[in-house]
């Protein structure tokens, strides 16, 4: 190969490196975009339009990374949730028992949803009306989660520190119920306080109960 096959070929492997890094930066910054425009507008009333705005692009820019609208959607489920749920693993196996591996996942959970308002209310929102448009993105979502948690439970019954006379479903609904409502409230809520600050008194609650020694 002589130098100027060499100057060539170098040339258009780096201009190639270039735009999939320019092309990977376009995707983040519209989906970060549309999440802010849906979580806002809602997701029937917003546009492709506003979503360009936010982003700071031409409308046909989106089109090159997505094809429409209801894509961005399953786009924010299939990339952004995972890589959220991905943390929540993560945080889970820095734990050896049971109620810390709840305690940590928990806790992340309402740390990533108040780190991020905008994905905390398209998640809930779209979650809860069972969005057809992003329907196995969800269901893949929430399988992780429920099992993620069913894991915990198990572990804590084979450690003795949940009751094993308790069907694992039932416990499983319980902890995600309260978490999600707990989301929703603060979502709601008029007031601004700390949703990480639920997470110890989340904890408590499932490992304690409402109930006196007595």
């Amino acid at each position: 190969m002589n130098t100027h096959s060499f100057l060539v070929l170098f040339g258009r492997d780096r201009r190639h490196k270039i735009n999939k890094k320019e092309k990977n930066n376009k995707y983040h910054l519209i989906l970060k975009a549309a999440v802010k425009v849906f979580a806002r507008q809602g997701f029937y009333q917003s546009t492709v339009a506003q979503i360009a705005r936010e982003a700071g692009v031409a409308d046909g820019t989106i089109y090159l990374y997505f094809k429409n609208k209801d894509d961005i959607l399953v786009h924010f489920f299939s990339y952004r949730t995972k890589q959220v749920f991905e943390r929540f693993r993560a945080e889970v196996n820095k734990s050896d028992n049971s109620l810390d591996k709840l305690r940590n996942l928990i806790r992340r959970h309402l740390t990533e949803f108040q780190r991020d308002r905008d994905m905390a209310v398209v998640y809930q929102v779209e979650t809860h009306q069972n969005s057809r448009l992003a329907e196995d993105q969800i269901r893949e979502m929430s399988q992780m989660y429920q099992d993620l948690v069913s894991e915990i439970v198990e572990t804590g019954q084979q450690e003795g520190r949940i009751r094993k006379d308790l069907y694992v479903g039932l416990v499983k609904r319980f902890i995600l119920g309260a978490v999600d409502e707990v989301i929703n409230t603060w979502l709601h809520s008029d007031k601004n306080y700390d949703l990480v600050s639920m997470a110890d008194p989340l904890v408590d609650l499932f490992v304690r109960g409402i109930g006196t020694s007595d």
